[in-house]
């Protein structure tokens, strides 16, 4: 395993593992039985609490200015770091990166990861200025921008249906407005959030391979996922991907704090570990090494492909709990992991939409979101509207779920049992929900699910029930003209615009 530098076929048992990482530790100059340290930095460890936790490892990774140097006094500390390296390379490829060249794991997450590939590209295109970023609405990845002193260009997504898409054509409205070499890179999306999509990587790919700019892919948790992984892999081999960041933890199930740099260029990945300041933690690299070693090659490939069995049963146990409470799913075959449910019962007030969310948190239920039209969020000094939909103007209030790596059987069965409990009482004494939307014409993937209002005396309704009055919005469109609505904006027509604090494009 050593020797190929690639993981075990088996995974290895919890003792090997351990017995391996004591020889290792026996290395490091801090475990010499003799060893006279008079440095400022002998990784000397108070706690024995802390000495057992790290395995006796305390000299990190790397040398002062280069993340993958190996260090004189932590042999076993720079085997350690080399392995971890060789091994997420190994398991980048199986999950579909094939041509990857080069990778190395970085001792922070993934946003503050994006920022120092960002400050690396700058050695190379000092007069750049912008960062052109197809809209996501979570927040490390904008913050990842500013952090590193460069102004976004977010690109509005286009609404395709129930899908958010890239914006290509706004994309090279950009690059032109602004010119290429005043651009830093393109940072596009895999993974996130529905009902926004995987970004038009090949179309981005081929942007930025005829405009001579940088591509970088913020990946987050799109390892788990074999599209994901598929759709990088085109956009290298058809136009140009510089570098694709992934988060440890959201992939291989290790705790928060680390990230995987990877490319297709070696000497533009080994610039970035050379660009990362002083020496680093080695607890990512440790906590990814154990891991998959544990998995091995085969535990790995099962762990994906369990995932995406899963992703087909959380969809279709959603989607008939949908049919039962007069919703539907979004219609999102570009999001293979994240899948969004309308949320139509009692209309558009945010404050009532957003108690699902509540209620769902009170019964032990995790990672839901519930977005509601309206919310606008600033972000270092910038304004976005419709904040946590990725558009300004999305047509529905939903819930999303998603299907990540490690989801068991139990957890949507719970999941499907308390979300069902919670629909049901937020509907209570209420007036029977309108049906939602049709699902768009044209859209292939999901299915629909049914779209029709429950049945008189269903759970949760009360016969007789005075209507509700219904609340009158003012919504300022894209033109900024006022416009009188219920419940949520209808959405602009395509290609319309609006200005906010950030250029929008």
């Amino acid at each position: 395993m050593t020797s190929q530098r690639k993981l075990p076929a088996d995974g290895w048992s919890e003792q090997l593992i351990e017995s391996f990482l004591g020889e290792l530790s026996l290395m490091d100059s801090n475990n010499f039985p003799s060893n006279c340290g008079v440095g400022e930095r002998e990784a000397r460890l108070a706690s024995g609490l802390v000495s057992r936790r790290h395995f006796h490892l305390g000299h990190g990774i790397g040398r002062s200015g280069d993340l993958t140097e190996p260090q004189p006094k932590a042999a076993g500390s720079s085997v350690i770091n080399r392995l971890t390296n060789d091994l997420a390379l190994d398991a980048l490829r199986a999950a579909g990166l094939r041509t990857a060249r080069a990778c190395f794991v970085v001792p922070m997450a993934t946003g503050m990861t994006v920022t120092l590939c960002l400050l690396t590209l700058r050695h190379s295109r000092p007069r750049a200025r912008y960062v052109i970023w197809p809209r996501i609405d979570q927040k490390s990845c904008f913050k990842a921008i500013v952090t590193a002193g460069f102004e976004p260009i977010v690109i509005e997504n286009e609404l395709d249906g129930d899908e958010l898409r890239t914006g290509i054509d706004d994309v090279q409205r950009a690059i032109v407005a602004k010119g290429a070499e005043n651009i830093l890179c393109v940072l596009s999306t895999t993974s996130c959030f529905a009902p926004r999509g995987i970004d038009r990587l090949e179309e981005l790919g081929a942007l930025c391979r005829d405009h001579s700019i940088p591509h970088v892919i913020n990946n987050a948790y799109g390892v788990q996922s074999s599209k994901c992984m598929h759709e990088i892999q085109q956009a290298a081999r058809t136009g140009r991907v510089d570098v694709v960041v992934q988060s440890t933890d959201k992939n291989f199930m290790v705790p928060v704090g680390g990230a995987i740099v990877a490319g297709f260029d070696k000497a533009l990945v080994d610039s970035i570990s050379k660009n990362y300041p002083g020496r680093a933690s080695a607890a990512p690299s440790v906590d990814l090494l154990i891991t998959l070693l544990a998995l091995g090659a085969e535990g790995w490939k099962a762990r994906l492909q369990e995932r995406k069995r899963m992703y087909t049963e959380l969809q279709q146990r959603m989607m008939q709990l949908a049919e039962r409470h007069g919703e539907r799913l979004l219609l999102t075959r570009n999001n293979p992991i994240s899948i969004g449910m309308t949320l139509t019962g009692r209309g558009g007030d945010r404050t009532e939409l957003t108690q699902i969310g509540s209620m769902l948190y009170t019964r032990c239920v995790s990672g839901t979101r519930v977005i509601a039209p309206g919310d606008t969020k600033v972000i270092a000094g910038h304004q976005f509207e419709g904040w946590g939909a990725h558009h300004s103007h999305y047509p529905h209030a939903y819930l999303t779920a998603a299907a990540a790596i490690g989801i068991t059987e139990t957890d949507v069965e719970r999941f499907i049992g308390q979300l069902d409990k919670v629909l049901a009482r937020w509907r209570r004494d209420r007036p029977p929900p309108a049906a939602p939307s049709p699902a768009p014409a044209g859209t292939n993937g999901q299915s629909a699910g049914g779209a029709s209002s429950p049945a008189p005396g269903a759970a949760g309704q009360t016969d007789g029930a005075p209507p509700r009055e219904k609340k009158v919005v003012i919504v300022v469109g894209p033109s900024g003209r006022e416009t009188n609505g219920a419940a949520s904006p209808q959405p602009p027509e395509k290609n319309s615009k609006k200005s906010v604090a950030v250029t929008l494009l």
